[in-house]
């Protein structure tokens, strides 16, 4: 039997009005598969989250699933489950009637949807809060009651809307741990929006970068981070994100303006303009290499995270430990040359 819950999307096109959300996604996620819709806010990733759910209707395009065209199937006949950012609890009926509730509407009798309740509480570690109201749980406990009752029925499909944001940090981090191993243990194809890039790079099978309606990278968080292929995602995946600084490249020699330079790997014949990128991570304090000024130092206990300036433009270094450098004082910043980056100043596509 083959696995159930592929999905394809072709040409989605959404609009409010005037407004384009969407412009013409296209989109293949495998079954069991955990996958990421990452971007900011207003980028479209929810948006195609309740395509997939049927909340909302396309404008132009298809949606598969299991091969089978669901574009103009009602939510109820998708065989999806979604879990809100809002948890979207009854606060009159237990925990126990919350998560047995899917099974109540299709009219499952009360035994079965009992055990069925109890099995799904029990994977998520709240079998001892059933009699309980939502209102005398925490917000990390309420987050697992929609999850139980998401995973009651075996949907084919996990749909999931920013679910840690309301969580505290700590417990957004334990509750990340857990959801990764629940769904391997259930195999169910999940999909997760998310705006934190660390929730997706730790999640993620697969990675869908959003920008402006659109989709700019496919790829594993791995990849995404190595080789981003725009500007725009370097700019916004790490954590600090990636230098970037106007330069000339000419031969293997990337020059600045204020006329430093540095050899890379790659080899031009012609002069011509790029955008310099290097991971903050990937820089380090060099004997040769370009001037920049210490502006601000801070220490994070386990790295340390130095603001520069290099010719006004602001940038940032992140070493495991201080190695003696001074606010203030003006050093020379390398970095190995297979670390470099370089763009398109017009177009913003990866060279």
């Amino acid at each position: 039997m083959t696995q159930r819950g592929s999905i394809r999307i072709e040409g989605a096109v959404k609009k409010h009005d005037q407004l384009t959300v969407l412009h013409g996604i296209d989109l293949d996620i495998k079954a069991g598969e955990f996958f990421v819709l990452l971007g900011p806010s207003g980028s479209g990733k929810t948006t195609t989250l309740r395509v997939l759910a049927g909340l909302e209707s396309l404008s132009a395009g298809k949606v598969f699933m299991d091969d089978e065209d669901v574009t103009s199937k009602e939510p109820g006949e998708r065989d999806v489950a979604m879990v809100f950012q809002s948890y979207a609890l009854y606060p009159h009926m237990s925990v126990q009637d919350n998560i047995a509730f899917p099974l109540k509407m299709i009219g499952q009798n009360q035994s079965s949807r009992n055990l069925a309740a109890r099995e799904a509480a029990t994977k998520v570690n709240i079998e001892h809060l059933m009699d309980r109201k939502p209102g005398q749980l925490s917000g990390g406990q309420q987050q697992r009651v929609a999850l139980a009752r998401a995973i009651v029925r075996q949907p084919r499909l996990f749909l999931l809307d920013e679910p840690l944001s309301n969580l505290d940090a700590k417990l957004r981090l334990e509750t990340r741990i857990e959801l990764r191993k629940l769904q391997r243990s259930l195999k169910v194809t999940t999909v997760y929006v998310t705006h934190d890039q660390e929730e997706a790079m730790t999640l993620a099978d697969r990675v869908a970068v959003f920008m402006e309606g659109r989709i700019v990278q496919i790829d594993t968080p791995r990849n995404i981070f190595a080789r981003p292929a725009t500007l725009t995602v370097a700019s916004f995946i790490g954590s600090p994100p990636m230098n970037l600084l106007a330069a000339q490249w000419q031969g293997s020699t990337i020059t600045f303006k204020n006329g430093d330079s540095l050899q890379i790997e790659q080899s031009t014949a012609s002069s011509r303009e790029v955008i310099f990128g290097v991971r903050p991570s990937d820089l380090a304090p060099s004997a040769e290499g370009v001037s920049a000024t210490v502006e601000l130092i801070e220490d994070l206990g386990d790295s340390v995270t130095v603001a520069l300036l290099v010719d006004q433009q602001p940038i940032k270094m992140k070493l495991p430990h201080t190695q003696l450098i001074k606010e203030n004082e003006t050093i020379k910043v390398g970095c190995q040359p297979a670390t470099v980056h370089l763009f398109d100043p017009l177009t913003g596509q990866r060279l």
